[in-house]
């Protein structure tokens, strides 16, 4: 039997647990509420920083541009939607007009028609881009094609299609628009790339180089123009569920027009454009978004760089051909 000593003991033991776990709740409480706090101010601050912003948009007509022009219209942001399809523009341009669906007043967007493989049409259509509102806050160099090959059976030629597409553009447009940046010294930069600018993959060689001279770009861009406070954001998503591999291009220019499995099963692209919106909002200066695989291998390509092309020469052998992934 317990003795009176032992059992005042337990008791006491037993009070001071009663004791720490009610003082332990309010703590916990506090610190969930400090979170959502923190949380609901990032949220609006976001918002804040696009709310009658100026933003353009490239390649606006279909996938993740689609997306983020719904996103950024119903954060009340000003748009300049890009794209070679003007009747595609336009369809756009009226259902977001008749969305509703926002909290914050929203502005008829503005459209303009180019080809951005078109280095003559860049800076007419900077210089109508600049008549919409006369001046931008954000652009959005979002416009892309990819490509599914063997490197020995490509011609130049498509290799040339996807950099004047991925890269040239981009690049031409930034620079049309950035000395009306920096004169006001305010201006953000995003360039859509792809985790695929940090790690290449077998048969996607024209789409990587593409994106690692689109990272690289912007990386040096960012570094040159904080000067004149101006943001540049890079964002690397993984796969997105879009008509991107059905639209890419093949070794002899024709088009792929298979869903692969892994584009199939990626993240929405309205998502994605939610985490853009995001991004730009708290101006964060790289961001990528994708899942712990890919992830992963950009740290393993720089941590373990020989199994990295181990694994990846295997991936090779074992596809021995464009992937269907």
């Amino acid at each position: 039997m317990a003795s009176a000593a032992s059992r005042t003991s337990l008791l006491r033991t037993r009070i001071m647990d009663f004791i720490t776990s009610m003082a332990t709740l309010p703590l916990l409480l506090g610190c969930v509420g400090v979170f959502s706090l923190c949380k609901l101010l990032q949220w609006l601050r976001t918002r804040a920083y696009v709310r009658n912003a100026v933003v353009v948009i490239t390649g606006a007509t279909s996938g993740l541009g689609r997306e983020c022009a719904r996103v950024f219209h119903a954060a009340g942001a000003k748009l300049v939607l890009c794209g070679r399809n003007a009747e595609a523009l336009e369809e756009l341009t009226r259902e977001l007009a008749a969305s509703r669906a926002t909290e914050v007043q929203t502005h008829k967007p503005y459209t303009v028609t180019f080809d951005l493989t078109d280095p003559g049409a860049i800076v007419g259509a900077a210089a109508e881009i600049l008549q919409c509102f006369g001046y931008v806050d954000v652009l959005i160099n979002n416009a892309g094609i990819s490509y599914r090959g063997t490197i020995v059976d490509t011609s130049l030629d498509v290799d040339k299609r996807v950099m004047e597409t991925n890269y040239f553009g981009p690049v031409g447009l930034t620079k049309a628009l950035l000395p009306s940046m920096i004169r006001r010294r305010q201006g953000h930069v995003v360039a859509i790339s792809s985790i695929q600018g940090k790690i290449s993959v077998p048969f996607r060689s024209a789409y990587a180089a593409s994106k690692h001279a689109t990272q690289a770009f912007f990386d040096c861009l960012r570094a040159e123009v904080e000067q004149h406070d101006i943001e540049v954001t890079v964002v690397s998503p993984g796969y997105i569920h879009t008509n991107l591999s059905l639209n890419a291009v093949t070794a002899d220019g024709s088009k792929y027009g298979v869903m692969d499995k892994t584009t199939a099963q990626g993240r929405s692209p309205s998502q994605v454009a939610r985490d853009v919106l995001a991004a730009v909002g708290k101006k964060k200066k790289d961001v990528v978004l994708a899942d712990v695989a890919p992830s992963l291998a950009v740290y393993l390509r720089t941590l373990a760089p020989r199994l990295f092309f181990s694994l990846m020469a295997s991936r090779a052998r074992k596809e021995q051909k464009p992937k269907h992934c």
